[in-house]
């Protein structure tokens, strides 16, 4: 009976063991599986974490290039547009350079003409007749003439003068000067001598014109014409009236 109970006990001891080590076994194997996919889990997790970021990275990268090239865009736009402006400044001073001009050309021949009052240096030329001379036959040999003004005036003019005016009477580009007598007409104003001839210019240049060894005023001196030079530095000439 002994016996028997015995071998019954080591019977169930033996099951119980090996319900243990299977236990054990299971219960490891459970841990490893568990780790395992949590460990994969966590791999995929990362995974997947790190190709949004990599895909985010692009798109970043990507944009950035973009605006990379849209500032190069702009930025030449700058560049050509400021090139532009540059031209138009250039062409706008050379223009402002031909009005300047343009100005100054229309102002001197409003003084040519006679349109503008003028103002400046110049020289004033008299010219007498000569002292009477009872040998002399002929008067006519020592009072001036209208060809003893144009040799004056044309001496003037070609020296540079800017505006001529005789006995006051400003001279402009059509006018016309003739002896009547004792007088000079002109422009239809008769004036008597001495004739005094005013010339807006470069004094010196005038004044040597004049005064050249053989010039204008040794011809009107031997001509019995009483001739006198005077530098002005300033000498005022109203505006022509009338057309």
């Amino acid at each position: 009976m002994k016996k028997r109970e015995l071998n019954s006990l080591r019977k169930k001891l033996k099951v119980t063991g090996n319900h243990v080590v299977f236990s054990l076994v299971f219960l490891v194997l459970g841990y490893i599986i568990a780790f395992s996919y949590h460990l994969t889990q966590s791999d995929a997790e990362k995974a997947a974490i790190t190709g949004k970021q990599w895909e985010r990275d692009i798109e970043l990268r990507n944009q950035l290039v973009g605006l990379e090239e849209k500032n190069r865009a702009l930025q030449k736009e700058v560049y050509e547009k400021q090139e532009r402006v540059r031209e138009i400044e250039k062409e706008m001073s050379q223009e402002a350079q031909v009005y300047f001009n343009l100005a100054e050309d229309a102002e001197k021949y409003r003084m040519y003409l006679g349109k503008v009052k003028v103002k400046g240096q110049g020289v004033e030329v008299t010219l007498s007749d000569g002292d009477y001379n009872p040998n002399e036959v002929n008067v006519n040999n020592y009072i001036v003439h209208e060809h003893h003004v144009f040799k004056v005036i044309n001496e003037l003019y070609i020296s540079g003068a800017q505006a001529i005016a005789i006995n006051g009477q400003r001279l402009s580009h059509n006018s016309y000067i003739l002896c009547n007598g004792p007088v000079i007409e002109i422009d239809g104003y008769q004036h008597p001598a001495p004739f005094v001839i005013s010339a807006i210019g470069d004094t010196d240049v005038l004044a040597s014109a004049l005064n050249l060894t053989g010039g204008v005023k040794d011809s009107l001196v031997n001509e019995n014409i009483q001739f006198t030079l005077e530098k002005k530095a300033e000498i005022m000439m109203e505006p022509l009236l009338g057309s």
